[in-house]
């Protein structure tokens, strides 16, 4: 079999970048529906994604070309509604900005820190920033717990830019005016999200592709790079002009083989995701959206609720729970964080002993969120430039191993899709 384009992965960028190449092209992708992370399950009148996927479109032509093929009933638009659940109160989200809705003594020791923080003009790692620009009490309280569960790992060990945009900085006359006038300024401070799931942005994509060059089920088992072969797990072996490859970049290199030194290096962690039903609403939580949850006596970092952003009146959330690379989730740690999750959102009021867990899915992300460090960032992108010489290009959020959004990942596969057509 020959193509032009062989897409491994139907994630969105594989999709993307197929809807654009608007040629001759393969998509191998080894799960039986195509999405990636951003699938969704319905259920038992539930409407669950992988994870939380919310939409902030900045590029009109992505916008209009999602909008104008869906129902407008079909879409939710929402002003984003989120809290930290710090001490049995909400905080608004950032933690930094809002430091005047704590309790008196607490506000006086991170307005103390923050104006006594000692700044530098180069920090050594993540967390060395975070003390630098905030302070000690805003980090102690907030900022180094909550990050330590999402991350997994200890903070030393994170880039300066980790996060990049997506992290809230906030200077201090910033924190200061928000003690009067509340703003969110984040880059998601508003969303839209389809009735029936991220899935539904995924389908239309989709839609608009030849079903025939469209492999489910089926993976790339080996790759010649050199001679342009790929052998696929239904015995079939393709010759192709270019690879652009989507599956995890950690992934890749493990099938393509001979970088064992650089994949020691790469950081990232695992998240274990339990979508829940309930048979009725909260009884704390009637409009947030998601919640942050600091405190290490609880196993999430983050709770989301589908039926707020929805609508609906039953509980429908997410939960997300942080691990290192290296630690292999078991059946017995998901029995055991079930457990400890449904324990853990009675204690704190976010569901009550009479409330029924009507149905659940477990969902595990390996990899979920990449750890963005300098070095070896450069030899990933020394890399890709290698692979470019060989008509190979790796792109999406795990492809590129970048820290992005979905919307940054479309924009890449259409850039890539248009300079090679």
């Amino acid at each position: 079999m020959k193509t032009k384009y062989l897409v491994i992965g139907a994630g969105i960028s594989g999709l993307t970048f197929s809807n654009y190449a608007k040629e001759d092209y393969l998509v191998v992708e080894k799960e039986k529906e195509v999405g990636g992370y951003c699938r969704t399950i319905k259920r038992n009148g539930y409407v669950w994604d992988y994870a939380g996927h919310f939409f902030h479109f900045n590029t009109d032509e992505f916008k209009k070309n999602f909008l104008s093929k869906m129902p407008k009933e079909d879409i939710i638009y929402n002003d984003k509604c989120t809290k930290i659940l710090y001490k049995n109160n909400f905080i608004d989200f950032p933690f930094q900005t809002n430091i005047h809705q704590l309790e008196k003594q607490e506000f006086i020791d991170c307005l103390y820190d923050l104006f006594n923080k000692e700044e530098k003009d180069k920090y050594d790692n993540f967390l060395d920033m975070l003390y630098g620009k905030f302070g000690k009490s805003i980090v102690e309280k907030f900022l180094k717990p909550y990050n330590e569960k999402l991350y997994a790992v200890d903070l030393t060990k994170l880039d300066v830019d980790a996060m990049g945009r997506f992290f809230p900085y906030a200077d201090k006359e910033a924190i200061i005016n928000n003690m009067k006038n509340s703003k969110v300024n984040s880059y998601n401070a508003s969303f839209l999200y389809p009735r029936n799931g991220a899935a539904s942005f995924i389908n239309i994509l989709y839609n608009e592709l030849d079903k025939s060059k469209v492999l489910l089920n089926t993976s790339v088992v080996s790759l010649d790079l050199n001679n342009k072969e790929a052998k696929l797990s239904n015995g079939e072996t393709v010759k192709y002009e270019y690879l652009i490859n989507t599956m995890p970049l950690n992934n890749f290199l493990k099938l393509i083989g001979g970088h064992d030194e650089l994949l020691n290096e790469m950081s990232y962690n695992k998240v274990l995701v339990f979508n829940l039903g309930f048979d009725k609403a909260s009884p704390l939580c009637k409009k947030e959206h998601w919640l942050y949850i600091p405190s290490k006596n609880c196993n999430y970092y983050r709770v989301g609720f589908y039926n707020n952003i929805l609508g609906d009146e039953k509980l429908s959330m997410y939960i997300e729970i942080g691990y290192n690379k290296d630690t292999k989730i078991t059946k017995e740690e998901i029995d055991k964080q079930l457990d400890l999750t449904l324990k853990n959102l009675r204690e704190s009021g976010i569901i009550s002993d009479d409330m029924k867990l009507v149905d659940h899915e477990t969902i595990i992300m390996d990899p979920a969120y990449v750890h963005i460090e300098t070095e070896t960032t450069k030899k990933i992108d020394d890399l890709k430039n290698e692979f470019s010489k060989k008509g190979v290009y790796t792109i999406g959020r795990y492809g590129a191993w970048i820290y992005n959004s979905m919307e940054d990942s479309m924009v890449k596969a259409k850039e890539l899709a248009e300079k090679l057509r």
